[in-house]
């Protein structure tokens, strides 16, 4: 949503700067946002440009904004406030005009009578407010995304486009998605490369989600022809404040919920008696590229951050993205 405000609005040929700020240490947060001059602290041999510079008529987007300590909101006011601060150790202000898109999935109000979140902090954000409902109170968009999701997924492996039969659908319109939109997008992928048949039936979906009956289903709702739900919600322009939900993130030694190896060795089987050819070298391929993939989506695309996520050095993952042809 951030991104999209950002490229919908007059900066939209500046930069968009995004930042998880529950993502990075307490310590190393404030250089993070407003950069620091050489010899600030051990180990800071070189002056550094923060986030706050580097999106200078752009948008930054400030995600998870109500985990940021107490010393940096008070510092994030200020910038809000006189439209300047200062580097870590600098002593010259720098003036940056910068839109903020704030993200959180918590309650502000709620930590604000707790004491663990400035209230003119919070008023300083909360000038145009957005509330990202979550999948399950939005279910009529579940087809639309999965098509989508199961297209771009096609795209990037290379793959036939998977789709879901009518029931199939209607299936996954009453599940409640605790992971929401990431959570959908994840399962398209596992669709794309273990689904047997290009028409995706119910007995096609992985196990744990063929197990619990859907929510809605349980509940007796129609979940074929589900009611819209009115969007509102978090995040905005100038300053600005945004709920969305986290997605819940997978296991190493299980695919959502289930037991990925057997997952692959059925697919394995399946390959087999179909008479594949090749179905190392394939499933290495997708294998490799979903992997990947997804360590540079949540690196927000920093090579080096995403080899070190998966253990590889920089010229490996720089040449498996070529191989994979994984480059926009």
């Amino acid at each position: 949503m951030a991104l999209a405000l950002h490229r919908h609005s007059p900066r939209a040929g500046k930069p968009f700067i995004a930042l998880n700020t529950a993502a990075i240490p307490k310590d190393l947060l404030e250089s993070e946002l407003f950069g620091h001059e050489r010899g600030a602290f051990t180990g800071a041999q070189t002056m550094r440009r923060g986030r706050f510079e580097q999106a200078d008529l752009g948008t930054l987007f400030l995600d998870e904004i109500g985990d940021m300590p107490a010393e940096l909101q008070t510092r994030l006011l200020r910038v809000l406030s006189d439209g300047q601060f200062y580097r870590v150790g600098g002593h010259q202000p720098i003036k940056a005009n910068v839109r903020v898109i704030a993200a959180t999935h918590q309650n502000l109000e709620e930590r604000v009578r707790e004491g663990l979140f400035r209230e003119d902090l919070f008023h300083r954000l909360n000038v145009i407010r957005l509330k990202l409902p979550a999948l399950r109170e939005r279910r009529e968009d579940i087809p639309l995304l999965a098509r989508h999701f199961l297209a771009k997924s096609a795209k990037e492996l290379g793959a036939e486009m998977k789709r879901l039969s009518e029931s199939a659908m209607r299936y996954l319109s009453g599940l409640e998605f605790p992971g929401n939109v990431r959570q959908l997008e994840n399962l398209c992928h596992w669709i794309t490369v273990m689904a047997p048949a290009q028409t995706v039936e119910v007995a096609d979906l992985p196990p744990e989600l063929r197990d619990p009956a859907p929510v809605a289903a349980r509940a007796g709702t129609q979940v074929d022809s589900p009611a819209p739900v009115a969007a509102s919600a978090a995040s905005a322009a100038s300053a600005a404040s945004a709920a969305s939900a986290a997605a819940a993130p997978a296991g190493t030694q299980q695919f959502a919920g289930g037991d990925w190896v057997a997952l692959l060795e059925r697919e394995i089987d399946r390959q087999i008696a179909e008479g594949g050819q090749a179905i190392g070298d394939q499933l290495t391929r997708s294998f490799e590229s979903a992997m990947i993939r997804r360590a540079l989506a949540a690196t927000n695309g920093r090579r080096i951050e995403a080899a070190t996520l998966l253990g590889l050095g920089r010229n490996t993952i720089t040449r498996k993205i070529a191989e994979l042809k994984l480059e926009a």
